[in-house]
């Protein structure tokens, strides 16, 4: 790589506790020319912290496009730009991937401080298989689309991994008991590393109701980590589930007709949602 070209670094910062952040960190944002920040008040409080005083340009998804020549010219004229997000990992459900994708195209050096990231600890403290699994975000906050994207992540044998906002959370474990059914095992991972950290752990249905009667739980960071489903060998009677779809999306949406066609028939909601909105079952 050509190192004149400056160099664009992300760096992980702490989700909670200052003192998670990596000596390396630390010295890339001594070095950098410029910080990108999701938040430029929130980094500021993190730089006067570890005694920094640098440059900064605020970088979110509402203006991440447009900050892209400028920080483009500057990374091409040598400069090294340290891009944080306001806890964790960037990218990782924060801002930073047209910028990184666009500095790759253009042959700026990318590098990465590895560090904190919400994803990870979550997972090492559930106790869960994390042998495979998938991280999914934020779902959608309306709850049509939220149970729609659930239907369709019912039946999924990894570890699930979502982030939620503390005044949806209930909604969302309802909604989980309603679509996962209620003896799937999770963990809801409140304020991690910080001083009110707080583990939930039980049944999906279990989860809920303290969610429901605990005030505490609707406050704060929110990681819910799921158990996936086993998976099992397939003796699904293929034409019975198409007929049995063809039948209920007369009068159904397709969510409904997923889900109590796969009641009906052992099918997977995903492979009933599939056949409903595109007319045959995956794979």
């Amino acid at each position: 790589m050509n190192h004149a070209r400056g160099r664009l670094l992300v760096v992980a910062t702490p989700i909670g506790n200052l003192n998670d952040l990596s000596p390396r960190a630390r010295e890339a944002l001594r070095e950098a020319s410029l910080i990108a920040a999701e938040d430029t008040r929130h980094t500021a409080g993190l730089l006067q912290s570890i005694g920094v005083s640098k440059p900064m340009l605020s970088l979110h998804a509402h203006n991440e496009e447009a900050r892209l020549p400028e920080l483009l010219t500057r990374l091409q004229s040598g400069e090294v730009i340290a891009l944080v997000s306001d806890a964790g990992t960037p990218l990782l459900s924060d801002p930073g991937y047209r910028l990184v994708s666009s500095a790759a195209r253009a042959g700026i050096e990318v590098g990465v401080i590895p560090g904190p990231s919400a994803i990870t600890a979550a997972l090492a403290v559930a106790g869960l298989p994390t042998a495979r699994f998938c991280f999914e975000g934020f779902l959608p906050a309306r709850s049509r689309e939220r149970r729609t994207a659930l239907a369709r992540l019912a039946t999924e044998s990894r570890t699930l991994v979502l982030f939620e906002a503390p005044h949806r959370i209930v909604e969302t474990l309802a909604d989980l008991v309603e679509e996962f059914g209620g003896d799937r095992a999770a963990v809801v991972a409140r304020e991690l590393t910080k001083a009110h950290e707080t583990i939930y752990r039980g049944t999906l249905a279990e989860i809920a109701a303290l969610a429901a009667g605990e005030p505490n739980f609707q406050r704060g960071e929110l990681t819910l980590v799921i158990q996936g489903v086993e998976e099992k060998a397939d003796s699904v009677d293929r034409q019975l589930l198409r007929r049995a779809v063809d039948l209920l999306a007369k009068e159904l949406p397709p969510a409904r007709v997923a889900a109590i066609a796969a009641q009906l028939t052992g099918a997977t909601r995903n492979e009933a949602y599939a056949l409903v909105t595109r007319g045959a079952p995956p794979g």
